[in-house]
């Protein structure tokens, strides 16, 4: 009866598991629903940046390279005192997403305002950003572009990239090792393995969430339960897919209840049948048993993709170019890095319990490992071209290079990979001894026990008691290597347990001591027992060094996933530098310029203000800040003009450093009017320098 209960819960398994699916897919889409972009960048301002207006304009609008998600602190327009003159919450420009507008206050004074933006991507990052227009003429301002931008609080940004790799780990344990169960085999060491992944999932997913609010604002740690900023999450596409994501594993818990509890439990009742009528009792629930493995196996693959799924619609596969086809393939993607790396994790613990294991089974898993990693490679190579776009985007950029260090080590893990297929060919297993009724059942027998285990055991025993050598009789016979030395080694602790001293009744320090004793020594000849057999101790030794790749492999990734793809990177430069300063009668040319010299701290922008940028003398201004906004000096810098139609210059201007990132050059004269172009050279180390190039209108 129990087991006929059994089977009928787990039935419905597939229908459960799919609502379940369902509703978490309609979550993601319904609660999340926006336009698909990568990291969305600045490129244009009303009033634009560092301009001088003659009157003070009704509302501030930005436009973004991408679409981004609004809060009501996205634009704030600071005057000169640092008080806040904008009214109203921000709201997209004529409904569309790629735009910010802010109304500001009637009758505002003359002077320098500042403008502190933040938004969210659509791909679930944060940017931020400043910029300063004046009203009438420049003034003076209490308020610097560096303070008033927007920074995650470092405590934040730490504790939320930690949860991201615990996210990543959790699903690859939880996948891998709930397919290497179903698949290759199924223990207590797996069964640890798949429970672990889980709850890693389950506690970076929460810790994620409570986070989220803080690392979009750059609110600090006191923020995190603040239940406003929850709220907002939750309104959001990140925070659907991170909800999405709890509701997938409410159903993978139950799935695994059914893999390792009633499925796992008919597996070893089905094992133990030794009698006729016990085997046809076996026969008659066969067909019950298939359609619980395939309730499971349905049930596990609609999970399995959904909560792949929950980082496909919600970072960059849901943003750029073809995020149609990006977001299937990144599904895969996921699938086989769990399937490999999780399979991994669950063979190198079952290998180092010293559980059994047959050759077949680790060949299985062998064979799913290569099914896996051919899915990495065609799947691999799509997102790269995707995301990185040409080969000097592959080593220009911060993404491709780290595109290229996870190659690498890919190629490293496939080598060792090699090496557990070639241990894998010198496993023997050991021939199955004959059946027997549970009662007569010698100690230490089992599948996959080494032959004459008993002497073994014995053998084992002796010498944890007397420090001697074992006899030659422990030996397995040659050509018959076990896989495992569980059988022995539960000899082992049989022999030892009979042979220890007892302790004196009513003594329960003394009972506890010799209990301790015992299990050091049980644990002791258990791996002697395991390490005697060279065949698995070779592959243990080449699985752990492949796992510990893995490990670098997943923070690698982690980075990846945080960082702006490459070929938005290179978009972005390319427009830059197609735009051309034009100086108005009001004000200066003010011309941005994006670098990346290539080395360490290598990336920043230059901003070069040419005032009046008129014929004759002329006062060059260069600002450089790095990735995150702030000053940064440079070892050297250069700036050159030349007029290349009437072929004049180049003409270098004498700049003079001024305090941290700033430099000038006062009484530059240029001859005469037309399109100047203005070289600027960065040097940060003795081997990493580039030129970039603009054109600047002098009038």
């Amino acid at each position: 009866m129990r087991t006929r209960t059994a089977v009928r819960r787990g039935v419905p398994l597939p229908g459960a598991l799919l609502v379940a699916f369902l509703a978490a897919l309609l979550c993601t889409l319904t609660l999340g629903a926006g336009t698909a972009s990568a990291h969305a960048a600045l490129t244009a301002t009303d009033p634009a940046d560092g301009s001088v207006v003659p009157a003070a304009p009704a509302r501030v609008t930005l436009t973004f390279s991408e679409g981004v998600l609004l809060s009501p602190d996205s634009v704030r327009v600071l005057d000169p005192r640092g008080e806040r003159v904008d009214e109203g919450r921000p709201q997209h420009d004529g409904g569309r997403s790629g735009t910010a507008t802010v109304a500001l206050r009637a009758g505002i004074a003359d002077g320098t305002y500042t403008v502190a933006w933040q938004a969210v991507s659509a791909d679930s990052h944060p940017v931020a950003g400043a910029f300063t227009f004046s009203v009438g003429a420049p003034s003076k301002t209490t308020v610097t572009v560096d303070s008033a931008a927007t920074r995650t609080d470092p405590a934040v940004a730490a504790f939320y990239a930690i949860g991201r790799y615990a996210a990543y780990a959790g699903f690859v344990l939880l996948v891998g090792g709930c397919v290497f169960a179903g698949v290759c085999r199924s223990s207590r060491a797996v069964q640890r393995v798949a429970v672990g992944g889980w709850i890693a999932l389950f506690v970076s997913t929460v810790a994620l969430l409570l986070l989220r609010g803080a690392f979009t604002s750059g609110k600090g740690m006191g923020s995190v339960l603040d239940l406003s900023l929850l709220g907002g999450v939750l309104s959001t596409k990140p925070g659907a897919a991170l909800l999405s994501r709890l509701l997938l594993l409410s159903a993978a818990a139950v799935f695994l209840a059914v893999l390792f509890g009633t499925h796992a439990q008919e597996d070893d009742g089905r094992g133990r049948s030794g009698d006729g009528a016990a085997a046809a009792a076996g026969g008659r629930t066969l067909g019950r048993r298939r359609d619980i493995a395939w309730g499971l196996g349905v049930g596990g693959t609609l999970v399995a993709g959904g909560l792949a799924a929950t980082w496909a619609l919600a970072e960059h596969a849901s943003a750029g170019l073809q995020p149609w086809l990006a977001m299937p393939v990144d599904v895969a993607h996921l699938l086989g890095v769990a399937v490999w790396l999780g399979g991994l994790a669950a063979l190198l613990a079952t290998l180092w319990s010293g559980e059994r294991i047959r050759r077949t089974a680790v060949a299985r898993f062998s064979r799913m490992a290569f099914v896996a990693v051919c899915v990495l490679v065609a799947t691999g190579l799509y997102q790269s071209w995707r995301q990185v776009g040409s080969w000097d985007a592959l080593t220009g950029t911060e993404y491709g290079r780290w595109l290229l260090v996870k190659a690498g080590l890919v190629v490293i893990m496939v080598g060792v990979a090699f090496l557990s297929r070639r241990w894998t060919g010198r496993l023997v297993d050991a021939p199955e001894p004959t059946r027997r009724p549970p009662g007569r059942r010698k100690a230490g027998a089992g599948y996959g026990s080494a032959p004459s285990s008993d002497k073994a055991a014995r053998g084992a025993a002796k010498s944890t008691s007397d420090a001697k050598p074992a006899s030659s009789d422990t030996k397995p016979r040659s050509g018959a290597q076990p896989v495992s030395g569980a059988g022995a080694a539960a000899g082992v602790k049989d022999a030892a347990a009979s042979e220890a001293p007892k302790a004196p009744a009513g003594d329960p320090v003394r009972a506890a001591q010799l209990a301790r004793q015992r299990a050091a020594r049980e644990k002791a000849a258990g791996r002697r027992v395991r390490d005697a057999d060279t065949g698995r101790t070779g592959l243990r030794r080449s699985v752990l060094a492949e796992a510990g790749v893995a490990v670098v492999v997943l923070a690698v990734t982690t980075a990846l996933t945080g960082t702006q793809p490459g070929r938005a990177e290179t978009e972005q430069r390319r427009a830059a530098a197609g735009r051309t300063a034009a100086p108005s009668a009001a004000g200066p040319a003010d011309v941005r310029i994006a670098y990346d010299t290539g080395g360490i701290d290598g990336r920043g922008t230059a901003r070069v203000t040419v005032d009046p940028a008129r014929t004759g003398a002329n006062t060059l201004t260069v600002t450089l800040t790095d990735a995150s906004g702030r000053p940064v000096d440079v070892p050297e810098l250069t700036l050159s003009m030349t007029e290349k139609e009437k072929q004049i210059g180049p003409l270098r201007a004498a700049l003079e450093r001024q305090s941290a990132g700033l430099w000038k050059a006062k009484d530059f004269r240029l001859p005469m009017a037309g399109d100047w172009q203005l070289s600027l050279t960065v040097r940060t180390s003795d081997i990493d320098q580039v030129t970039e190039i603009e054109n600047v209108k002098i009038i």
